[in-house]
């Protein structure tokens, strides 16, 4: 079944001057502009598209990538706001609106939000909506401890960060066991360190039953973090940039990474170490 506000994978029907209309299935045909099909696109041929609704509501495929799709969470900048709501810049040609009814407060031009984005069963339109806490699962949750889980930073409290664990319930992220800077809206991996007696969750970035890691190895753990998950770095380095990188002797830059390694947490490489 094709699905609004997701990815299809999608059949061309027939092509026309301006693009080609695709087999929309359960929901008939939809046009793909000429601009986002390749040259030798012909029916018959499948394209992976992106389902959404042009500015006068008809139904339209394309290949742009969308910073969230139908039943995600993200942070999204607003470009503008009329009576009708706020407009958020999601990566599209049309902007993805936040009814008034949808905002905590009123939304500001220039300032980012985390919203969740739905289909509104009425006007069958993409919205968005800042009010996460309703979109939010309800139910026990079922994680096991240490299994590994998609988070997003929702906030930030004072004995920690608040994240959406799989798009769907919350956990915390304690202070004293985070080594690095993290930012609302951020996307990272973590762990379910344990499901309270409350039912709420306590998280953790380090996948539990580790050797606890030196204040060191955490330094060298977040360079790699905020490097893309790479380092130019290894026992043969030069001390002097070692140093000035990470502010450590090259004993102590050994020692770190034999205990990331010795965790399974990095990969050392001819070139670097990498972040596994």
């Amino acid at each position: 079944m094709v699905q609004i506000g997701k990815f299809n994978t999608l059949k061309i029907n027939r092509m026309v001057d301006f693009g080609a209309y695709l087999d929309g299935e359960n929901l008939g045909e939809i046009l793909i502009p000429g601009k986002y099909l390749e040259k030798n696109a012909a029916p018959g041929h499948e394209v992976t598209v992106f389902v959404s609704l042009d500015s006068e509501d008809r139904l339209i495929a394309t290949t742009e990538t969308p910073l969230a799709e139908v039943n995600q969470f993200a942070l999204l900048r607003v470009k503008a706001v009329n009576s009708i709501g706020a407009f958020l810049d999601w990566g599209l040609t049309k902007d993805l609106l936040v009814p008034f009814r949808e905002q905590k407060a009123d939304m500001i031009e220039g300032r980012s939000y985390l919203v969740y984005v739905f289909l509104d069963d009425e006007s069958k339109r993409i919205v968005a909506s800042a009010k996460i806490e309703k979109f939010l699962n309800n139910t026990i949750p079922s994680y096991s401890n240490s299994q590994e889980v998609d988070l997003i930073i929702a906030d930030e409290t004072e004995i920690g960060y608040t994240a959406i664990i799989n798009n769907e319930h919350t956990g915390i992220l304690y202070h004293n066991e985070i080594f690095e800077s993290l930012d609302k809206g951020q996307k990272i991996r973590g762990y379910i360190k344990k499901i309270r007696s409350d039912e709420k969750i306590d998280l953790t970035l380090y996948k539990p039953g580790y050797e606890k890691i030196s204040s060191m190895a955490e330094t060298v753990l977040s360079y790699l973090k905020m490097n893309n998950g790479f380092i130019p770095f290894n026992d043969k380095s030069d001390a002097e940039a070692i140093y000035d990188t990470f502010g450590m002797s090259k004993k102590n830059f050994k020692k770190s990474i034999g205990s990331l390694y010795k965790n399974r947490l990095v990969a050392i490489e001819d070139d670097g170490i990498r972040l596994l």
